[in-house]
């Protein structure tokens, strides 16, 4: 899977997770995924409630619209971000350099 799929209503990113990070980070990662560095433990979901404002900061979107839709337990998680398809792929392009 690329690190995100455009879908109908959003678009879908898979996103690698390091928990207990010195700092929060969203960032590009590799070709399959973004990468995320939080300073929350992965206990609890806290690591997951931490995720969604840091990712919903990097699309410039609300929280409410980041859903996390697999990976609940897992470092690599797929979420779901619903808003305008070609803003929010262009923001995607934009964060590994390249346009959309």
């Amino acid at each position: 899977m690329p690190a995100w799929i455009e879908r109908g209503d959003g678009i879908d990113i898979a996103v690698r997770v390091t928990p207990r990070s010195s700092r929060e980070d969203f960032a590009a990662g590799t070709a399959d995924h973004f990468v995320a560095r939080l300073t929350a433990p992965p206990v609890e979901g806290a690591a997951n409630a931490a995720l969604a404002p840091l990712v919903a900061k990097a699309f410039d979107v609300p929280k409410r619209a980041v859903t996390l839709i697999a990976g609940d337990t897992a470092r690599l998680k797929r979420l779901h971000i619903t808003g305008d398809v070609a803003t929010l792929a262009g923001i995607a392009a934009a964060l590994y350099g390249a346009e959309a």
